[in-house]
Order: C-alpha cells, then sequence, then structure tokens
C-alpha cells in the first residue's frame, strides 16, 4: 500500500514528502486511477434520475486523492527532479493523458451529465453551481463528448502524444540549460562584475571542483553577466549560449518537437469543429477570438514602437562612445544598466543590500495582512521536498474578534539547483473547496531561483528579482483566498487570460515610495534606501518600457501565428518562421545563430499555448486596478475589501462581471498607456 494512495496523516493533511519513494508513484497511480475509475462508475450506475446533486457535483468531488499524487508528482518534476523522476514522468503521463479521456469521452456519463444541462431550467442552482454546470457540459463536449467512435480514438491518442512530446520539450529545455556552463579562470575576463556576483561564480566553480568562476545559463548566474561584464566577447559566447538552447541539432534539439506539437494541436482543432488552434483556445478566454488578440497586440505595438525607437537610439549612442558601430542584442542589458545608472543613478548591486530575501518576504506578508488580514507563522513540523523550503501556516484575522482561522499553507522555494527548472512559477498541492460543512482549505506554493546566500552575505534581490516576488506571491493570494464550494473553480482557475491580473497587480506596489520605506533597509546598517533612490525607483518603472512592450508583443505575436498558421511550417523552418512573424517587434539584428522557439517552454510545455498576449492584456486590467487603488488610496480597506472578493471568487463568475464588481466599468487600454508612456 502506497502513502501516496491514503489521505494523508500530516497536518492539515499535507504532503508527505519525507515517506514518498520514487518506488510508489507509478503503483499509486495505477490504484488511484482505478479508484477514481470506480467513482465515476457509481455516478453512472445511479439508478436514481441524473441531477446536478448525483451527477455535477459527484463528479466535481471525484479522484480528489488522484488529484493529490498528480500535484506532488508534477510539482517535484518541476522543482525537485532527477533522471528517475523524468523516466516516470514518460511513463505516468500518458496514462494520466488515456484516463483523463476515458471519462471525457465517457458516453453514458456525458448523457447523464447532457440530461441534467438540458434540464437546468428546473433546477434551483446558485450562481456557482450554474457555472459548474456549464463549464462540465462544455468541457466534455471540448474533450470531444460528441464526436463519434473513430474520431474519439484519435482525440485520445492526440492527447497522449500531446503530453509526452509537451514533456519532453521541457526535458530538453532543462538538460540544454544545465549542459552549459563557462568555466573562467582569468579575472581580467570578469571586469565590471560586482564583487556579490563574483562570490557566486566562485561558489559555483567551487561545486564543480573548479577553480575560478563559473557562469551559467540559470537566471542568476546569466542575467548579471549580460548586464555587468565589460567583456563584449564573452557576452557574445555566453548570450548565444543562451539562444541555442534546444537548437542545435543535437540530442536536445526541440525544433521537430515544436512542428510535431503544433500539428497534433491542430488535428485536435479540427477534429473538435475548429478552424485552428487559437479559436479552440479561445473560445474560452476573455479575448474570443484571434483577430481580437491580433488587433490588441498591433495596437499596443503601434503606440510603443515610437518610445522603443527612442529607447534603442539612446542606447546605441553610448555604444557609439565605446566605438561599438552596430549594437547586437548581447549588448542590451549592459547598455541600459549603463542609461539607468546616467538617468536614475541605480544599479542593481547598489539597491541589493536593501533587498534581502527574507526582509522583502517579510514586506509581502506585511502587505497581504494590511490588505487581506492575513498573518504568516513558519511551520517547522509540516514535512518539505527539500532543505531550502519553508513552511507557513496562513491565517485570516477574523474583524473585530481577535481570533484567527486557517487559511492555508505556503510552502517557499527561493534558490536555483540543478534539479530546478528555471524561472519562477506559483502552483498549488492541494485545491480549497467546501463539502460536508467543512471548508477545506489550500496548499500553495511559490518556486523561485534566486541567488543563495553565501557565506559572508544573505540572498539579496536585484529590483526586478523584488517583483518577480510579489508577482508570484499575487498568484499565491488568488490560491490562499479562495473561498468556492468546488475544487474546479477554486482559486487560480479562471479564465488564462484573467489569471495574470492579481499577480501583475501586487507588482505595482514595489514602486510607492510610501511602501517601499517600509522595507527597504540596507541590511548591514539598517538605513532605509534612500528618498532620492526611492524616488528614483518609483521614475525608473517605466524604463525601458517600448523595449519591453515590443518583446512580449513579439511573444504574444509569435505564439498567436503558430497556432493559427502551422501550414506555413511546411514550407518554413522554425528559424524562419520566428524570424518572419516577429520582425516588426525586432529592435537589433537577428542571429542566424540562434532561436527562441526551441525553449519557449510556456506555449510548448506550459499552458500558455495561443494564450501567451494574456500577459499584456492582464497588464491593462492590472493598471486600471491599480489606478483605482490610486484613487482611493493605495491601502484603502474598501478598496482592498472589494478586491478580496474578487480574489476569493475563482471561477464562480464571468471574469468581466467579477471585474465590473470591483471596479464598477470595464478595463480601459488607455489606462495601460497612460501607465506605461504617460498618454
Amino acid at each position: 500500500m502506497s502513502i501516496l494512495t491514503e489521505k494523508f496523516t500530516t497536518k492539515y493533511n499535507s504532503a508527505p514528502f519525507n515517506q514518498i519513494k520514487n518506488e510508489d508513484y507509478l503503483p499509486a497511480f495505477k490504484q488511484l486511477i482505478h479508484s477514481s475509475e470506480e467513482e465515476i462508475n457509481a455516478i453512472v450506475n445511479n439508478p436514481n434520475e441524473p441531477d446536478f446533486e448525483n451527477t455535477i457535483e459527484a463528479l466535481a468531488f471525484s479522484g480528489e486523492q488522484l488529484d493529490r499524487a498528480s500535484s506532488i508528482f508534477f510539482n517535484l518534476n518541476s522543482a525537485e527532479t532527477s533522471d528517475e523522476l523524468q523516466q516516470i514522468a514518460q511513463e505516468v503521463s500518458p496514462v494520466l493523458t488515456e484516463y483523463s479521456s476515458k471519462i471525457s469521452q465517457n458516453k453514458a456519463l456525458f448523457q447523464k451529465i447532457k440530461k441534467v444541462y438540458d434540464q437546468k431550467d428546473s433546477y434551483n442552482l446558485n450562481e456557482e453551481q450554474q457555472m459548474l454546470l456549464n463549464e462540465t457540459y462544455k468541457g466534455f463536449v471540448r474533450s470531444g463528448a460528441l464526436l463519434n467512435e473513430e474520431d474519439k480514438e484519435k482525440l485520445q491518442k492526440i492527447n497522449m502524444d500531446l503530453s509526452l512530446k509537451s514533456l519532453q520539450f521541457g526535458q530538453n529545455v532543462l538538460a540544454s540549460t544545465n549542459n552549459y556552463f563557462k568555466h573562467i579562470t582569468n579575472k581580467a575576463d570578469l571586469a565590471g562584475i560586482p564583487e556579490a556576483i563574483l562570490e557566486q561564480y566562485a561558489e559555483e566553480a567551487k561545486e564543480r571542483n573548479l577553480d575560478g568562476w563559473v557562469i551559467t545559463l540559470q537566471y542568476p548566474s546569466y542575467i548579471p553577466f549580460m548586464t555587468y561584464a565589460e567583456n563584449r566577447e564573452l557576452r557574445k559566447e555566453i548570450a548565444l549560449a543562451n539562444g541555442k538552447k534546444s537548437f542545435q541539432n543535437d540530442e536536445f534539439d526541440n525544433q521537430k518537437l515544436i512542428v510535431d506539437i503544433l500539428k497534433l494541436k491542430q488535428e485536435k482543432a479540427a477534429l473538435l469543429g475548429f478552424k485552428n488552434y487559437a479559436d479552440y483556445v479561445l473560445e474560452e478566454r476573455m479575448a474570443k477570438s484571434p483577430t481580437k488578440v491580433l488587433d490588441f497586440l498591433n495596437e499596443l505595438l503601434t503606440k510603443a514602437k515610437p518610445f522603443a525607437d527612442k529607447e534603442i537610439e539612446e542606447l546605441k549612442s553610448l555604444a557609439k562612445n565605446d566605438g561599438i558601430e552596430e549594437m547586437q542584442s548581447y549588448d542590451h542589458a549592459f547598455y541600459a544598466e549603463k542609461l539607468r545608472k546616467a538617468k536614475y543613478d541605480l544599479n542593481d548591486e547598489e539597491l541589493k543590500p536593501y533587498f534581502p530575501l527574507d526582509q522583502v518576504q517579510e514586506a509581502v506578508f506585511g502587505l497581504s495582512h494590511k490588505l487581506f488580514g492575513l498573518s504568516f507563522e513558519e511551520q517547522k513540523d509540516i514535512p518539505k521536498y527539500h532543505d531550502d523550503v519553508k513552511v507557513y501556516e496562513v491565517f485570516e484575522d477574523e474583524k473585530n474578534s481577535g481570533e484567527k482561522t486557517f487559511k492555508a499553507l505556503l510552502y517557499v522555494d527561493y534558490f536555483p539547483r540543478k534539479g530546478k527548472r528555471a524561472g519562477a512559477w506559483m502552483t498549488s498541492y492541494k485545491n480549497q473547496y467546501q463539502k460536508d460543512g467543512e471548508n477545506s482549505r489550500p496548499h500553495i506554493s511559490i518556486v523561485c531561483n534566486f541567488s543563495k546566500p553565501t557565506k559572508d552575505t544573505p540572498s539579496l534581490l536585484t529590483f526586478q528579482e523584488v517583483t518577480t516576488l510579489f508577482h508570484e506571491f499575487g498568484h499565491a493570494l488568488h490560491g490562499m483566498l479562495a473561498n468556492t464550494q468546488y475544487p474546479n473553480l477554486s482559486g487560480t482557475s479562471v479564465k488564462w487570460d484573467f489569471v495574470e491580473l492579481p499577480s501583475q497587480f501586487l507588482e505595482n506596489f514595489c514602486y510607492e515610495p510610501e511602501f517601499l520605506k517600509t522595507f527597504a533597509k540596507h541590511y548591514k546598517t539598517g538605513e532605509v534606501l534612500p528618498d532620492e533612490k526611492i524616488e528614483k525607483i518609483s521614475q525608473s518603472k517605466n524604463f525601458m518600457e517600448g523595449y519591453q512592450t515590443l518583446r512580449q508583443i513579439g511573444f504574444g505575436l509569435l505564439d498567436m501565428n503558430y497556432h493559427t498558421k502551422v501550414e506555413e511550417l511546411e514550407n518554413k523552418n522554425i528559424k524562419q518562421f520566428e524570424d518572419y512573424y516577429t520582425k516588426q517587434t525586432q529592435l537589433y539584428p537577428v542571429n542566424p545563430e540562434t532561436a527562441m522557439s526551441p525553449s519557449f517552454s510556456h506555449i510548448f510545455q506550459g499552458g500558455y499555448s495561443a494564450g501567451y498576449y494574456s500577459y499584456k492584456w492582464a497588464e491593462v486590467l492590472d493598471a486600471d486596478a491599480f489606478g483605482y487603488f490610486k484613487e482611493t488610496g493605495i491601502f484603502n480597506p474598501e478598496t482592498a475589501a472589494k478586491f478580496k472578493v474578487l480574489l476569493s471568487s475563482g471561477g464562480t463568475k464571468d471574469p468581466m462581471d467579477l471585474y465590473k464588481n470591483f471596479r464598477g466599468s470595464e478595463p480601459k487600454v488607455e489606462s495601460l498607456l497612460k501607465r506605461a508612456f504617460g498618454e
């Protein structure tokens, strides 16, 4: 009997990481799939007339232990993987996909769901129940319930192939990233790089039993090098290595996988009656259609391009002073940092001592308390999957009573490791739901890749890393404040182009002087970051905004065109396709040796297929939402209470209705343009 197949006996029913062995996973998944199938059979074989409770609600609560085991396994495969886990993932993924397909294509089950759906007007359902019924029915239809048997089998095979190929894509990117490192023995090659970063590079070398310094393609190593290294040839070499990830015609190359994935998605869309995969995806998004997305991105492109061009001209004039006639993309971060220092007298290394990780975490905890009444207490007795991880009990203060109620578990995992994929993300180990009179609370996780503390200094964050932590914490708040009845409508289970609102919204506080002063304090002296620096951080918020906007628009356009024009890959290779559809957004010469698509994990491994535009879409929402906070006062309790309702509602209402209930009107694109470009 595997630990994964039983209700956990840990505090709060938390994941028993210390008891799980790799060999537990496969037998546990097989047993849990069998148990879940029995739950489905019980719904199908129920002799009573199908109704909301015995069909829709029963289905919503089925497979809970399987969901928990899956979340544990796949979260660890991202945050603490190994060759063995990756091998298990290759075996488990098709099994889970097959199980999922079997449910969504279970004819008898769908007939019951359809019967309830067709009679929905005869039930006295509340708003959340109506949403669950509609989403359940639509989910089955979108999963092929109306297809004939032959097409159902085709769809099942497509889903299994997609599952495996997406998994392989991510494994290739991780392997390609870990495969490269630059060993440097001459300190002169590292001119311009701050001492704290050099210390980090020396630690990396020591871990590899090497003398000198080692730079990797992990972001906390790569970004500072590109920002500060004066050695242009080395910047070029390391940027090329980064740009070639999974694009080297070797065992980790992803070019063929991209074509395979896109063709499978197109086949899936066509089977389900859609013109292309983007149409299929966007039916379930706020944006609704590829045309609306492209219009949105092109409107932003038109507005942002003159600002981006002006920014690049400023950088080029700086580079010219150094004798560089034609600036390249690998020069951008270096000269942007120079310009930022010249304009605002700011550089990351000067600011980092004011942003030790523990202090920044306390600040975001404090903000959550001020806005939403949450408090955090570290819990040493709850199992964790790595020594770097910390676990917090999250409580909500009850108004005027002095009492507090348990709200969530929060796991934080901040430092890079060989087995952890790059980037930062929020995820969950357990959903929130209400059943049998109990409000079962969620278990949320934040995973980042910040610089590790050294023997002499704590982990010090760049300002961009500060905003990253706030971003992921915004997602975490969406999960921790969840207060819905059904697990599949809880927390971040919202329309995909709404999911980034809480995260991007919370970033805004990092630029507010009255908030910054409460936590930006030197880790050695306790000195508050001087007013002029705080003012400059505030002013620098839109620094290189044109460039960043064009970069995001480029990703969004590429994504949308991949998922609407896959047939063009018959005549264009990946590199040609990428260059063609990002041409309008390119501000530097394109290097023939590099391509970003083969490591574009968001759309080929993650959930952003035909959805990358949602980052900019959500920026409109967050600019508009934070504008409301600015109007009423950034800590205004009434405004915060309204936003808390939006966060706690999950996917129980249409997101536009939720937003209008909070703001009183639909979001305006002008809010973003005004914030970004003063227009």
